[in-house]
């Protein structure tokens, strides 16, 4: 029988501030990101990146970042692959919800990014979740309606527009795969 949760350790921001290593931290349960991500996923992560930088010249308030920490409470810190927040940065790490969050997936974390990531972004308000599956050259986009995510679509060579609080992306998700 496997341990119970009670039984885990509950770590908060001041432990993983002080690990080495590539972590994140979720209701104080830590998880590895180990191993460092492969080139492909590097390669289509920055491609996203690439893609929204491109997408959001035109707009003031929003800003693209890759692989920053999201600071969701004292014992819940994740990094996600790339985000779109909609705030002035005040400080080196996210501190608000972001509008969109895209995940590449990878053997090693699909299953907390198809879990543990998906209830966070969902329970966090973070209007649109996309799940990059590099294996099958697909992106899939959640939208959050009435507080879940609704799948809006897979995505390898279409646009798909993202519209939240008056902004509206046009995202070509045929830019992130590479033929």
């Amino acid at each position: 029988m496997g341990a119970l949760r009670d039984d885990l350790p509950h770590y908060t921001y001041d432990d993983y501030k002080i690990w080495e290593g590539n972590w994140e931290l979720i209701d104080g349960i830590a998880y590895a990101m180990a191993p460092s991500p492969i080139f492909e996923h590097q390669d289509i992560s920055g491609n996203i990146h690439t893609e929204l930088k491109s997408r959001l010249k035109k707009c003031k308030n929003c800003k693209s970042a890759l692989a920053v920490d999201w600071i969701v409470s004292d014992d819940t810190v994740v990094c996600p692959d790339n985000s779109v927040v909609c705030s002035e940065f005040k400080t080196d790490f996210i501190k608000v919800t972001p509008k969109i969050i895209f995940e590449v997936l990878s053997p090693s974390t699909k299953r907390v990014d198809r879990g543990r990531k998906y209830h966070l972004y969902q329970e966090e308000g973070v209007e649109y979740y996309v799940m990059v599956e590099p294996k099958g050259n697909f992106a899939e986009v959640y939208r959050l309606e009435n507080g879940f995510y609704k799948l809006k679509g897979e995505f390898t060579n279409e646009n798909f527009i993202f519209e939240f609080d008056g902004c509206q992306i046009e995202f070509c998700f045929g830019n992130i795969f590479e033929d």
